[in-house]
């Protein structure tokens, strides 16, 4: 088994098995995703086996720690070490208790009708950034499992670091410094947030104007920062310029081979970078008991 060394100038992503410090890394597919075998998250961590966590997380924007067994005290100190654990949108999330407002609960069980109404159900949510329709959107998420279903619900990653490098020449000269508005009124299912109208028009959309090729605030690196497709709008452009140039940046995006889906088993805790990552979820059976807690990461204002 080798050992490589990563640094934010180096693109390339180890295929097999290596040695990252004191961590071994298993990357999950070609374009995005690794497992960090045998490190015991629960329990305070050495500063080099941070460091390197990060080095692993740098190079394959998600990584995923099986079998964990977390408090909720925990899972809000292991996310400490990427930045500041926050409380959710209150308008879009509930945290799981006000002695853990760190902690949203992403379930389709035990919930009362008002935070239901707010919840992703269990039908497919589309590919889409955290929070992308706040002025600073979230830097990263953990999600941790606790309940998961027999089959569905599966969630997938892409990167939008190789799919800007992948850019034609056309169609990134189109993107580069434009910006597009992040629907706020919409979740990622879909459904109509409380207190906003259902506004059509597309110019007319609410949320904040962010830039479609945005800079990782660490790495350096370019990624393509897309948000949501549904009632996006790039300011500028007739609508019907902005549906298409929107139209092609998400089918470009949104290619398999930028993509890997992971199967959640009960102790997984996966950790993704909504700077250069999106994310969709698989539907599954709502008679079926799904629950997961999450912290999200405080971030800073795309450029």
């Amino acid at each position: 088994m080798q050992t490589v060394g990563i640094s934010p100038e180096n693109t390339t992503i180890p295929q097999e098995k290596y040695e990252l410090g004191k961590i071994t890394v298993v990357p999950l597919s070609p374009a995005i995703g690794a497992e960090v075998v045998g490190v015991d998250i629960s329990e305070p961590l050495p500063a080099d086996i941070i460091v390197a966590i990060k080095q692993a997380w740098h190079a394959h924007l998600v990584l995923l720690f099986r079998d964990q067994t977390l408090t909720p005290e925990q899972h809000i100190y292991f996310s400490s070490y990427f930045g500041t654990p926050q409380s959710p949108n209150r308008t879009s999330f509930t945290p799981m208790t006000e002695k853990y407002p760190e902690i949203i609960e992403v379930m389709n069980v035990g919930m009362e009708k008002a935070r239901l109404d707010r919840s992703l159900g269990n039908a497919e949510a589309f590919w889409h950034t955290d929070m992308s329709y706040k002025d600073i959107p979230p830097a990263a998420s953990a999600l941790y499992a606790l309940e998961i279903p027999p089959e569905g619900g599966n969630t997938c990653f892409c990167n939008m670091y190789r799919a800007y490098d992948d850019l034609p020449p056309d169609l990134l000269a189109m993107a580069q410094d434009r910006t597009a508005v992040h629907d706020a009124s919409r979740n990622s299912a879909g459904k109509l947030r409380p207190g906003f109208v259902d506004e059509k028009d597309p110019r007319k959309t609410p949320g904040p104007r962010h830039p479609l090729v945005r800079t990782h605030p660490e790495t350096g690196r370019k990624a393509l920062f897309l948000g949501r497709r549904p009632y996006s709008y790039i300011p500028g452009l007739p609508v019907d310029e902005s549906e298409a140039l929107l139209n092609c940046l998400w089918s470009h995006a949104g290619q398999e081979k930028y993509a890997w889906c992971h199967a959640w088993k009960v102790g997984d805790l996966l950790l993704w970078d909504n700077r250069c990552a999106m994310h969709r979820r698989d539907p599954f059976d709502a008679a079926q008991r799904r629950v997961l807690h999450r912290t999200q990461i405080a971030g800073d204002r795309p450029y």
